[in-house]
């Protein structure tokens, strides 16, 4: 929950005040949590001597998971689908909401100082995420107008499952911190690769539950949308680093997975929060 706090304090924009250096020296011992928490996520990593050496074979490994990557087509997306209530639906889409670290600024802290022709791509993505200029169709707001329609736009940390914020505050410590910026390109590379999938059985229980409009809006166009990022993430910026560098295979690859496994980890303890029991 402090790495939570820190860094929405951090992110968050703000003016300059007498207390710099006392906050500084704060934020440095949640840094090095920070960095504890990251490194210790990075030892569970079991690809580490069994990934392909060259860029071709490193992709097709990247497409994979897909399908073998850590918590893909969960059942709880089908029960999501087919008989979720309203109420679970809302708790579902509260720890979502908390967990959603804001891709677009993901994207943009990424970017920085990254190779043209990848940078370009991410770029794209971005322009893509701001809605290409046209406020209703910026990807955060739409998230906040489905948040403010559940209710769950102001949800206490207290009602936030321990995984949901894990998972935001992974993705949140790639994103801030340049040493980890490829493991930030690999965990967004992954997030484009799967979540089709898994949008488009969280769109078909709302349209069930008969949410509309606002509601839906957010998972109808990431069931489509994210395909093509997908594959444009995958050829433009994937491909070209790992030709280029080989040594960037491995970081690529574990931010990929551990971001994969930490909404495995999400989805275990949904289950067990809707008493799924038997279903993985």
């Amino acid at each position: 929950m402090k790495l939570s706090e820190f860094n929405h304090r951090r992110l968050a924009p703000s003016l300059p005040n007498g207390d710099w250096a006392q906050n500084l020296s704060r934020d440095l011992a949640l840094s090095l949590k920070e960095g504890e928490f990251v490194e210790h996520r990075r030892r569970e990593f079991p690809w580490a001597d069994r990934l392909p050496p060259d860029a071709e074979g490193f992709l097709k490994w990247f497409e994979r998971l897909e399908k073998t990557g850590p918590g893909q087509h969960d059942p709880l997306f089908d029960w999501l689908a087919e008989s979720a209530s309203r109420e679970q639906m809302r708790w579902f889409l509260k720890q979502e909401v908390a967990g959603e670290a804001g891709f677009d600024d993901l994207v943009a802290l990424t970017q920085v100082k990254i190779p043209t022709r990848a940078k370009l791509e991410m770029g794209r993505n971005y322009w893509d995420e701001l809605g290409r200029g046209h406020e209703k169709g910026m990807h955060g707001p739409m998230l906040g107008r489905l948040a403010e329609e559940m209710g769950v736009a102001q949800s206490p940390m207290t009602e936030i499952i321990p995984e949901s914020l894990a998972l935001s505050n992974l993705l949140t410590a790639f994103a801030a911190n340049r040493r980890y910026a490829y493991h930030s390109i690999g965990a967004l590379g992954a997030v484009e690769l799967t979540a089709p999938a898994r949008a488009r059985k969280v769109y078909e229980g709302l349209k069930r539950l008969g949410y509309g409009g606002d509601v839906t809006q957010y998972y109808l166009l990431h069931s489509t949308l994210d395909v093509k990022h997908s594959e444009a993430w995958n050829q433009e910026v994937l491909l070209p680093l790992a030709t280029e560098r080989p040594d960037l295979i491995r970081p690529i690859a574990e931010g990929a997975w551990l971001r994969l496994d930490a909404g495995a980890q999400c989805f275990a303890r949904y289950r067990q929060e809707f008493r799924l029991v038997g279903t993985h």
